[in-house]
């Protein structure tokens, strides 16, 4: 049942982005940077983190999942250094993600030719 909960919200939330590239006219940046802002607001009133609870990764690895993830490193870090824990939070947070990101990217661009259009 664990993964068809979180098929389900991975699903929810993907069609929703879908939803707004087909029927607006966001950009898919525009869209991405609500994903992920939603996800700090949501967190921030409480909401995210009983969804992560009950999809599990189904909510925690789209964008809005990475919203959530900055939000509780700000939280974590200022209950433990104060205010500085604003800025130290979600950097320490999200590196990893952010490492692998980049490090899977150079990888791809060292393997890969591009070519012209």
């Amino acid at each position: 049942m664990e993964y068809v909960k979180a098929f389900l919200c991975g699903g929810v939330l993907c069609l929703i982005g879908q939803v707004l590239i087909d029927k607006t006219k966001l950009t898919p940046a525009r869209i991405l940077t609500a994903y992920v802002v939603s996800g700090v607001l949501l967190t921030a009133v409480g909401v995210y983190p009983a969804l992560v609870e009950w999809a599990g990764a189904g909510a925690t690895v789209p964008l809005t999942g990475f919203g959530y993830a900055l939000a509780r490193g700000t939280a974590r870090a200022v209950a433990e250094k104060g205010w500085l824990g604003i800025f130290t939070g979600p950097l320490t947070t999200t590196a990893g993600g952010v490492g692998a990101a980049i490090f899977f990217a150079l990888c791809v661009a060292l393997l890969c030719k591009p070519k012209s259009k």
